[in-house]
């Protein structure tokens, strides 16, 4: 960069998910803005090309990747360890990795796999690295969520789906999950620093639903070739919440196209967000009470960390 060093120089990134489709562009393109950007990826062929494919671009590029199954809690916990064994600083943390089940799996440790790996696995890795991202505030939490939550509320008698499984069904109500434990943590963690956001990254071209056998596999591939948006522009909100000085200071907020839109009404539900965090945090072992007490609703009508924005999203 022209005139002084690139924006995030001396800033460590964490991207989940980080060897393929949005990850890898989010990757790219905070490398090339200076950041150290370590990758956590579950393939270390796939991180080595990624990091070889980065390097090609940028020779001077600062990148590092561990090594983890997100869908498994304990893998999270040995990552976590690592990351603060490594890193003494975090100032961003990226959890992209996720994924759509068209059939019900259930991990070794006994979680369905959507649920494990979309919603236990963030929700672990960030309360674990709160305390590194607190140290380095300013500094902030990024959630990659989708549009698809809108219409799939949840059903907490249901929340392993066990009963009645549907795949998008269910991908739609983890994404629903994630936006309602994101906006409890921004309450938590209001005045301490840390930023916490979601972002809906559109449809995109990338490897996603391909891990589905059969048609299921081949189908949301093709529909994703045809009307998909590439990689590169998913990519943009997430790296814009990650790295714009537009945004700082920002909490609480849900965005697509790099701007602040209104999610579902069941999104900013308080006393469903409060009834998952416990139901979270007893899934993972941690302590529900765990970071600042939740402030208190603004204002009057529907609680919403979102503010004045009335665009739908």
């Amino acid at each position: 960069m022209k005139g002084g060093s690139p924006p995030l120089t001396g800033r460590t990134v964490v991207v989940t998910g980080a060897s393929s489709g949005i990850g890898r562009e989010t990757a790219r393109e905070l490398a090339h803005r200076g950041a150290h950007v370590v990758l956590a990826v579950r393939s270390r062929e796939r991180a080595e090309a990624t990091v070889a494919e980065i390097r090609s671009e940028l020779p001077e590029a600062r990148l590092s990747y561990h090594l983890a199954d997100l869908a498994l809690l304990g893998q999270v916990r040995r990552l976590a360890r690592e990351l603060e064994a490594a890193y003494p600083k975090v100032d961003v943390l990226v959890n992209n990795a996720g994924a759509y089940f068209s059939r019900r799996e259930v991990t070794v440790e006994g979680f369905e796999r959507t649920w494990a790996l979309n919603v236990l696995s963030p929700f672990l890795l960030t309360h674990l690295l709160v305390g590194r991202l607190q140290a380095s505030a300013p500094a902030r939490v990024v959630n990659v969520s989708s549009m698809a939550h809108r219409g799939y509320p949840l059903n907490f008698d249901n929340l392993e789906g066990t009963r009645n499984y549907a795949g998008l069904r269910r991908y739609g109500q983890s994404k629903l999950a994630l936006l309602l434990w994101g906006y409890e943590l921004a309450r938590r963690l209001d005045g301490t620093g840390v930023t916490v956001n979601a972002a809906h990254p559109g449809f995109v071209a990338s490897g996603f639903g391909r891990n589905n056998p059969g048609f299921t596999g081949r189908f949301i591939g093709g529909l994703a070739f045809l009307f998909g948006h590439r990689p590169r522009a998913g990519a943009r909100t997430v790296i814009y919440l990650a790295s714009s000085p537009e945004v700082e200071g920002v909490t609480g907020r849900y965005f697509a196209r790099q701007r602040a839109l209104r999610s579902s009404p069941e999104s900013y539900d308080l006393a469903a967000s409060a009834r998952l965090w416990k139901i979270l945090s007893e899934e993972v072992g941690v302590p529900p009470e765990a970071f600042a007490h939740p402030a208190p609703a603004r204002g009057g009508g529907e609680p919403s960390p979102v503010g004045p924005s009335t665009a739908s999203g």
